[in-house]
Formats: structure tokens, C-alpha cells, sequence
């Protein structure tokens, strides 16, 4: 059985190039959110195995997403997508519960590796 992915991040784009990774690769993307509140609602919603979490969105940031949702189901795998320069909040997002990240701009294999280790 596929394994099934909330992604989210606040620019489409980014969406798009996560979710085309991760279809060609066998996953299931089962939903997809703009900021950390819709995040929230759709892992408590959809129950994925894996989320992908941006960590600089409007209306809540994915630190503050990933606090929330891991008081909801301490068991989440989640992974942050970060930018250059974020090493700080990346930091604070694994103390938060997240379980591993990935920098932009994205690189496919390192994408797919990252996701399997925290799925393994």
C-alpha cells in the first residue's frame, strides 16, 4: 500500500514540484495546505503517514503547525522544507517534534531519501 502525504506549503509551486516527487515515486499525496492552520485540520482530517511542512507560511507558521499537530498524534512523521539560512528554526522544528527536514531548492533524490528514512 502506497504510503499517503499531506503537503504543505504556502506557495503552489512548491506544492506542485513536492506532489509530481513524490506521485512519480509511488506515494499518495492525499491532500495539500497553504498555511499551518489549514495543515492542522487536514492531518486531523485526513490521518496521513507522512507531511511535508513549510516553515515560513501566513496565518500560522509550520513550527507552531507541527507544535499542534504533535499534540494531536504524538506519533507524526513530519518534515520540514526549509530555505537557506533557517538552520535556527530548524532547530526549534525538531525540538517541536519534527522528525527530519529538506533545503530548497529541492533536490529529488535527497527529497525521496529523507522521506524513506523517517518512514523506515
Amino acid at each position: 500500500m502506497s504510503k499517503r502525504v499531506l503537503i504543505c506549503d504556502d506557495a503552489v509551486v512548491m506544492r506542485m514540484m513536492i506532489k509530481g516527487i513524490l506521485s512519480k515515486s509511488g506515494f499518495e499525496v492525499v491532500g495539500e495546505a497553504q498555511n499551518g492552520a489549514e495543515a492542522v485540520d487536514k492531518y486531523k482530517e485526513l490521518s496521513p503517514d507522512l507531511v511535508t511542512m513549510d516553515m515560513v507560511m501566513p496565518e500560522m507558521d509550520g513550527i507552531t503547525a507541527v507544535k499542534q499537530i504533535i499534540s494531536h498524534d504524538p506519533s507524526a512523521k513530519i518534515i520540514m522544507c526549509t530555505s537557506m539560512g533557517q538552520q535556527a528554526l530548524v532547530v526549534e522544528a525538531i525540538q517541536a517534534g519534527a522528525k527530519s527536514f529538506i533545503t530548497k531548492p529541492f533536490q529529488p533524490p535527497k527529497i525521496l531519501e529523507t522521506i524513506n528514512k523517517v518512514l523506515a
